[in-house]
């Protein structure tokens, strides 16, 4: 049995908090919002993101910091990417000195384009073991049973085998690896993609569109990620193309949703005003695009998901931008 925080109670964070109940372990759930605090402690259930699923007697939630991180091992952050500095610095004095901070987030910060654990490091110093969780899977499917396998990545391999041990449960099986820069990367940028897959579904094109979009998304991908250090392996696994395959294909995609009503020529405001939770790759697109422009990589996916959300472009015409550009090798 393990005590583990788990800082954020959305969609994610609670699945992972019944999962871990479920596997025996006590887990404490972190929310800002005390109307979702009141949901699980007396009706076990998260009513606001995961409404359908019961929450074990195994979790409590509270909005103390203090009371969430007393003793816990394992520490999740599971808040949005543009959350996860406040986040940190309010937390990090309750923090135990023996604890392993775990980041489920995927997202990239934009004011300084630093991943998640850059900002921990930053923020909670570097004596704390890190942990990025990631790969291809949605909260609903998880706590439903649905197998899933996703990873742990970290440069300490002790963390990384502690949250594969603690975490993996039924129908939750983690693999481990040592490439923090792609696991988080993939997961980050993947997003961003999913927003032009659904923009390229809602203007009514097929398969073969979609197809294409996802090859040369992981394309992006690859050569932002390769850029910044990570491993060929890891972009071809779970935490690269699994994931991009989901975000962009599945209908349980915020991301995907976003660009499918984008590609049908509605507002952005209008379709974040409908959202319940952060679709984390409105934000990442800028801090990608500011990322690949600051190391002058070439990244048109990005740049034309950015023209559509900030500049008011259709997505029609970032589809015919895409489809116009020069003529060239596949590979280079």
């Amino acid at each position: 049995m393990t005590k583990i925080a788990i800082i954020g109670a959305g969609s994610w964070g609670t699945a992972l908090a019944v999962t871990a109940a479920r596997a025996g372990h006590v887990v404490r759930l972190w929310s800002r919002n005390q109307a979702v605090v009141n949901s699980i402690n007396h009706q076990h259930l998260n009513l606001q993101y995961l409404s359908s699923t019961e929450i074990p007697a195994g979790v409590a939630a509270t909005v103390n910091f203090a009371e969430a991180l007393v003793e816990a091992s394992l520490v999740l952050i599971a808040v949005p990417s543009h959350a996860v500095r406040e986040t940190l610095n309010a937390m990090v004095a309750s923090l135990d000195g023996q604890a392993i901070i775990v980041s489920v987030t995927k997202g990239i910060e934009i004011e300084t384009t630093k991943r998640i654990s850059e900002i921990v490091k930053e923020v909670a110093g570097g004596s704390y073991p890190f942990v990025s969780l990631s790969g291809p899977s949605f909260a609903k499917e998880v706590v439903d049973g649905h197998p899933t396998a996703i990873v742990a990545a970290s440069k300490d391999n002790a963390a990384a085998r502690i949250v594969q041990n603690d975490l993996s449960f039924e129908n939750l099986r983690i693999y481990t690896n040592t490439d923090v820069v792609g696991t988080e990367l993939g997961g980050s940028v993947k997003n961003v993609m999913a927003i032009a897959a659904g923009m390229t579904a809602g203007l009514g094109f097929g398969s073969n569109s979609v197809a294409a979009l996802i090859t040369r998304g992981l394309a992006e991908i690859t050569r932002l990620a390769r850029r910044e250090g990570a491993q060929m392996e890891t972009l071809m696994g779970l935490a690269g193309l699994g994931d991009l395959v989901l975000t962009c294909t599945g209908s349980l995609s915020r991301n995907r949703f976003v660009g499918e009503e984008l590609g049908k020529g509605r507002s952005l405001d209008e379709i974040t005003a409908e959202l319940n939770e952060v679709a984390e790759g409105i934000k990442t697109a800028r801090a990608v695009k500011k990322l690949a422009d600051r190391v002058g990589l070439e990244m048109p996916i990005t740049n034309e998901v950015n023209a559509v959300l900030y500049d008011g472009k259709p997505a029609r015409d970032a589809v015919a931008e895409l489809m116009s550009r020069p003529l060239r090798e596949e590979i280079s």
